[in-house]
């Protein structure tokens, strides 16, 4: 498999990254996870706009899923006169319902459905194209999920948002490699289900064993550095901060 990290911010993109947005492909199949601020500007840069073959969205704020409004446009009115097809949008319940109202100008009822295959996840396990999917339920204020997807003999798991919980370890324990949230600073905020710090990044990792560890969803007033250091810490693997552009092979 191979991972882009399309975008990497938390809570509101920084001048260096849009928001959380990762691509992953396989077998020629294109799998989006997320799709936060700014971040289809920068996906043009990794993937032509109608190369995608599905979405799958961890959670419905707007730092993971509100540039769909945006793609809903693009597949919409494509230049050339044709609409696109429906595209498997993965999500949690009232996905088309919560991007309907961040979009608020729809041409008629129902049209983001014309081109969007909205599905409701569940936790479960299922095939996305070459992928195999494992999806839980995490700690966050919100529905949101935390994915295990696997191809080749090859694990990824990826958090979302999240609080410490149990999902998570399931989630990642064996995996190849673990693309963890670490929006907050060890010592320094302290707010349960709703984020986790570098620290508790590094935990979640050492006791999943997992062979790889990047820190994203990193917030532009969070020090990636002290949140690098605090991972280590605790964490003997491979760790390093998430940075836009980047390609990793899984």
């Amino acid at each position: 498999m191979k991972l882009t990290v399309v975008g990497c911010s938390g809570s509101f993109p920084s001048a260096d990254s849009a928001c959380s947005s990762y691509l992953l492909e396989a077998d020629g199949f294109r799998l989006l996870l997320d799709l936060g601020n700014g971040a289809l500007g920068e996906l043009q840069r990794h993937c032509g706009l109608y190369d995608l073959d599905a979405v799958l969205l961890s959670h419905l704020h707007a730092d993971h899923c509100i540039d769909l409004c945006g793609y809903f446009v693009v597949r919409y009115y494509r230049p050339d006169g044709g609409r696109c097809g429906p595209m498997p949008v993965y999500g949690p319940a009232g996905t088309e319902r919560r991007l309907t109202a961040a979009h608020a100008d729809l041409p008629h009822e129902g049209a983001m459905s014309e081109v969007f295959d909205f599905r409701t996840l569940s936790e479960g396990t299922f095939r996305i194209g070459p992928f195999t999917v494992r999806a839980e339920l995490v700690s966050h204020p919100v529905e949101a999920f935390g994915f295990r997807i696997e191809h080749g003999g090859r694990s990824l798991t990826y958090s979302g948002d999240t609080g410490p919980c149990a999902a998570l370890d399931r989630l990642a324990a064996g995996t190849d490699l673990f693309l963890c949230e670490a929006s907050f600073t060890h010592g320094k905020e302290d707010i349960p289900n709703l984020h986790l710090n570098g620290r508790e990044a590094g935990e979640a990792a050492a006791r999943a064993g997992a062979g790889r560890l990047i820190l994203t969803h990193i917030p532009p007033w969070t020090d990636p550095d002290i949140t690098l250091r605090d991972a280590q810490k605790v964490y003997d693997g491979p760790v390093e901060t998430a940075r836009a552009g980047t390609v990793h092979e899984v």
